[in-house]
């Protein structure tokens, strides 16, 4: 199987999870989690799952789901979610997860703190035995960002992660995310100490968020040639 076909083959696992308990559904955001959104309307309709609210955690998620008849809500409105279902860029040990190549995270972040159930989806190489082979995606607000990039090299620094990290530019310009911040990629090799890195990171003024998620998956759905694996913490 294709990358891509893995990533299909896991969003419509993942579909399948959401049951007559399930009203608020979070939706993530990118080409794997765009997987479950198309196949969510087939799903709640063949068990006649009606009112069901979703959560989307980006603008162009949520112009996805609009084009596929999906009900849609805001964090504020529903204030909990039972399922969020979203993708990662890596899978680490006790799901252990790096996200944010979207552009999404801070979003993506809120929506999975609100849930009582994240699951993540992905294709097989996602999976990695110590987070840090793709770049970390820190977001941080545009004032002042120059500073900010110092005190987060400083601080990686302080966790034995060398890194110089870089502005995100798409289309040779700035890439601005849905909140109008500005995202930095760090690229850190091996991340021995994830929750030291994610400390140091929410420490820093000017720091929005990153793309370190720790201890919010549940599970996850590994799309694979044999099938699609699920994997627990």
């Amino acid at each position: 199987m294709t990358p891509d076909e893995q990533k299909e083959a896991a969003g419509r696992a993942a579909v399948e999870l959401v049951d007559a308990q399930t009203f608020v559904i979070g939706l993530g955001t990118g080409s794997t989690a765009a997987h479950f959104v198309r196949a969510l309307p087939e799903h709640l309709a063949r068990n006649g799952f009606s009112n069901r609210t979703c959560v989307p955690t980006s603008e162009a998620t949520a112009t996805l789901a609009r084009s596929v008849g999906l009900a849609l809500s805001d964090l504020d409105q529903v204030g909990a979610i039972d399922l969020t279902v979203d993708g990662a860029d890596e899978i680490g040990p006790e799901l252990a997860l790096i996200k944010g190549a979207g552009g999404a995270l801070l979003r993506e972040k809120l929506v999975w703190e609100a849930s009582r159930r994240c699951v993540v989806i992905a294709d097989a190489g996602k999976r990695v035995e110590l987070l840090g082979r793709v770049p970390l995606p820190i977001e941080v607000t545009p004032f002042g960002h120059t500073t900010t990039l110092r005190r987060i090299v400083d601080g990686l620094a302080l966790c034995g992660v060398a890194a110089q990290p870089r502005l995100r530019v798409r289309e040779g310009e700035l890439m601005r995310t849905d909140g109008g911040n500005l995202i930095y990629d760090a690229p850190c090799g091996a991340i021995l100490d994830p929750a030291g890195v994610e400390a140091a990171l929410k420490s820093i003024t000017g720091v929005v968020d990153h793309g370190l998620f720790l201890d919010l998956a549940h599970e996850a759905l590994i799309g694979t040639d044999d099938g699609v694996v699920t994997l627990t913490p």
